[in-house]
């Protein structure tokens, strides 16, 4: 079964460690969250998870896959990702179809329904709000059809009925996988039975 697992894990920019030590293991079909206060280190944990960052010290195993692979088995929404302004909403989906698969039991149109972006089908993503694009971003994480889905900050520019949406998402098609969410929102990971305080993994006053 697919696992990850972190040993003696470490990151550090510069000579500053972002956090260090840290022995966990994360099963397929448990959801967790990751919290702390701001620079904890939650997006780089999860950065290092999907395989976009490597460790400073430490190791990190993904069951039989390695840093090459994993992101197949990956889906992640965040922030930092960028969609192509230049695309529609079909354009994007069928361009992210070319490198992940999405739920057959589910079609593209349906998806872009659910999500509230029907009457923009065929706009140019430059033209959506910050909340249009997240509910794009989430969709395309949440729909990918992987075992493993990493949210950062996932209801970053949603209003309530975005945080509903978000949350009927989850609950509707994605509990039965391996779901890792970093945030201090405690709506955005209500369903987490897990928690993992990356302030607990700080080096205070420790450069070496």
């Amino acid at each position: 079964m697919l696992q990850i697992s972190l040993i003696n894990a470490g990151k550090r920019f510069n000579k500053d460690w972002i956090f260090k030590d840290l022995n966990y293991t994360f099963q397929m079909g448990q959801h967790y969250a990751l919290i702390g206060n701001n620079g904890s280190g939650k997006s780089t944990l999860l950065q290092v998870i999907s395989g976009y960052a490597s460790l400073s010290k430490g190791q990190i195993e993904w069951g039989d896959e390695d840093a090459n692979s994993i992101y197949q088995q990956i889906s992640l929404a965040a922030p930092y990702l960028e969609l192509i302004e230049e695309f529609t909403t079909l354009e994007q989906f069928a361009f992210h179809e070319k490198f992940k698969a999405l739920r057959k039991d589910i079609s593209v149109e349906q998806i872009i329904e659910m999500i509230g972006l029907k009457s923009a089908t065929n706009k140019q993503i430059r033209y959506f709000s910050s909340g249009m694009k997240q509910r794009l971003k989430l969709a395309l994480a949440i729909f990918s059809d992987t075992p493993i889905l990493l949210l950062d900050e996932p209801c970053s520019n949603l209003d309530q009925e975005g945080y509903a949406l978000y949350q009927d998402l989850i609950q509707k098609y994605a509990m039965h996988k391996l779901i890792i969410v970093g945030s201090n929102d405690t709506q955005e990971y209500a369903y987490c039975t897990q928690q993992i305080n990356l302030m607990d993994y700080k080096v205070a006053g420790n450069n070496s």
